[in-house]
């Protein structure tokens, strides 16, 4: 099994030889496809290493993008783990490759605890894999409250594992996230992990500007900061792809979505840009807390805001 390895140019403007993909990229890949920004209206999102260990999710998110990521499969979003065996033999070979501290993201293409009930977890799986090195670290991203195994092994597992929960304003989970715990629930799982010493990210994401959005979201982060503080929070606003469009279930939450941009459907500038400055402005006047970044948000938006996009430090990095 080779690893290829490609010269990137990263958002900083230095250049790094990077792992692209393990054989044939279906268990490590290289999330690689936003260009260096630079027009105003490119997004900004580093080049990350996927952990495709599975695919689709429980839940069922009215605008969740594996609708149309998996719009050609016959069993479409419905949770498929793929063999242990095959993904050791890939995480093998990476782990042998000596190359630079990567974050393994195995939330990108499903929930990252979708498994935690069955007889073998994937957190203990991995952790096994993982154990015997310090250089490489491997990122669930949730909506779960599905923490008991990870609770029960964190003293192994938290120099090994950093957990990121999605959330989000109380009355959009209810609306658009069916099926997925509610956001207390998360925050409460979210606090038995940083509790047990895990490093915990936060995302707040997709914001939508529902009325009387402002008192929601701050309520939202004040109930974050009541139980735990996270290491990082990255945020974003609703979007939409048109293949996520065209097969959602759901799509009285397009109606938000005004401006055309190289990453699908957004909501305009103006009313982006006011949300993300007022929880900017929350987070630091509150709780004095700066460590906050942007998902998938333009060139424009970050500069709008006054945020170092070159030097990110966002959900999905080390």
């Amino acid at each position: 099994m080779k690893i290829i390895k490609e010269e990137y140019v990263l958002l900083d403007g230095t250049k790094k030889k990077l792992v692209k993909r393990v054989g044939d990229g279906s268990i490590i890949t290289r999330f690689d496809k936003t260009p260096l920004p630079k027009k105003a209206k490119d997004v900004v999102c580093p080049h990350f290493l996927e952990l495709k260990w599975a695919t689709g999710c429980f839940y069922n998110c009215a605008w969740c993008y594996l609708q149309g990521t998996f719009r050609f499969l016959p069993y479409g979003k419905k949770p498929r783990v793929k063999p242990y065996r095959k993904i050791a033999k890939h995480i093998s070979e990476f782990l042998k490759d000596g190359s630079t501290p990567e974050l393994l993201n195995a939330g990108e293409l499903s929930d990252s605890l979708l498994s935690e009930g069955g007889k073998k977890p994937f957190s203990t799986f991995i952790l096994e894999l993982m154990s015997n090195q310090n250089k490489h670290k491997v990122l669930f991203v949730t909506k779960s409250e599905k923490v008991e195994n990870l609770i029960e092994i964190a003293d192994i597992a938290k120099n090994k594992i950093i957990l990121s929960w999605s959330m989000n304003a109380h009355p959009v989970a209810e609306r658009w996230e069916v099926g997925a715990p509610p956001v207390e629930k998360r925050i409460e799982a979210a606090r038995l992990a940083f509790e047990a010493g895990y490093t915990v990210r936060v995302r707040i994401d997709p914001m939508v500007p529902v009325k009387g959005w402002m008192r929601y979201y701050a309520n939202l982060v004040d109930e974050i900061f009541e139980n735990f503080t996270p290491e990082r929070i990255t945020v974003g606003s609703l979007r939409g792809l048109q293949t996520t469009i065209n097969n959602a279930w759901d799509k009285s939450w397009v109606e938000y979505l005004s401006e055309r941009t190289n990453w699908g459907k957004r909501i305009d500038f103006k009313t982006r840009y006011e949300m993300y400055r007022t929880i900017f402005d929350y987070l630091k006047k509150e709780y004095y807390y700066t460590n906050i970044a942007l998902c998938k948000e333009t060139k424009e938006m970050w500069e709008k805001l006054g945020a170092d996009w070159k030097n990110i430090k966002c959900n999905c990095l080390l």
